[in-house]
C-alpha cells in the first residue's frame, strides 16, 4: 500500500469523512470502526481525534477502549505477569465486548452499550453507566489485536511502528510483550487486511493510505 505524508489533523477530518458515508453492510444503524494498534502506537488518540471531528459535524459518537474491558487479574496473570500467549489471547474479554458492545450496536439492537467493565487498576468492576448511542452513531473502538476476532467491523485503521519504532516507544516495563506483537503481524497481518494503514513511527510525522 502506497502511503502518503498527512497531518494528525487531516487525518482525522478525512476518516471522519469515511465514517459518515459507511453503510454497515449486515444493516445495522451504528457503523463500528476499529482503531487497531499496540499501545505505543496510541490508536485511541486517533480514534478521540475522529470522535471530536464527527462532532463538529454533528454526528455523535462513543469511544471504547479495549482496556476496559481486560479479564480479572485471577484470569489474566493465571500462567504469569509476563507471559505471552496470556497476553495476546487471553487478557481481554472478548466474550464481554460482544454482549456489552457489539451485540446492542447490530441489527435490532438498542444501542445501549457499556463503555468499560473492568478497572485493571483496582481489579474491580467499573460500575460505570450504559450509554445509548443513537442511530447513526458511530462506535469508535481502539486496542491492540482487534483484527483476529472476527468482530463485525465496516471500517478498520491499522495504526503501525516499525519493529525499532515499537521497541523504542514501548516502556521497559512492557517490553515483554513485543513478542506478541510479532506473532500477530505474522498469523493476521494487520498492515495488509486493514481497510486504512497509518504508519506513525515519527509522531509528528504520519503517514497513510487506504
Amino acid at each position: 500500500m502506497r502511503l502518503e505524508a498527512i497531518t494528525w489533523d487531516r487525518l482525522g477530518d478525512l476518516l471522519a469523512e469515511r465514517v459518515l458515508d459507511l453503510a454497515p453492510a449486515d444493516g445495522s444503524a451504528w457503523p463500528r470502526v476499529a482503531f487497531d494498534g499496540a499501545p505505543a502506537a496510541r490508536p485511541g488518540d486517533l480514534a478521540e481525534r475522529v470522535s471530536e471531528a464527527l462532532r463538529v459535524r454533528g454526528r455523535p459518537a462513543l469511544v471504547v477502549g479495549t482496556q476496559g474491558f481486560l479479564r480479572p487479574a485471577s484470569l489474566r496473570l493465571e500462567h504469569g505477569r509476563q507471559d505471552v500467549e496470556s497476553y495476546y489471547s487471553g487478557w481481554h474479554d472478548t466474550g464481554a465486548l460482544w454482549r456489552e458492545v457489539f451485540d446492542p450496536l447490530g441489527p435490532g439492537g438498542d444501542g445501549r452499550v457499556l463503555p468499560d467493565l473492568w478497572d485493571p487498576v483496582t481489579d474491580r468492576a467499573t460500575r460505570s453507566p450504559y450509554a445509548t448511542l443513537p442511530p447513526g452513531g458511530a462506535l469508535l473502538l481502539h486496542g491492540p489485536f482487534l483484527l483476529h476476532h472476527w468482530f463485525p467491523l465496516d471500517l478498520s485503521v491499522h495504526v503501525v511502528l516499525g519493529p525499532g519504532a515499537l521497541r523504542r516507544r514501548t516502556p521497559e516495563a512492557e517490553q515483554w510483550t513485543l513478542p506478541a506483537f510479532e506473532r500477530y503481524d505474522e498469523e493476521t497481518d494487520p498492515s495488509g487486511t486493514a481497510d486504512v494503514l497509518v504508519r506513525a513511527d515519527d509522531p509528528r510525522h504520519p503517514a497513510w493510505g487506504g
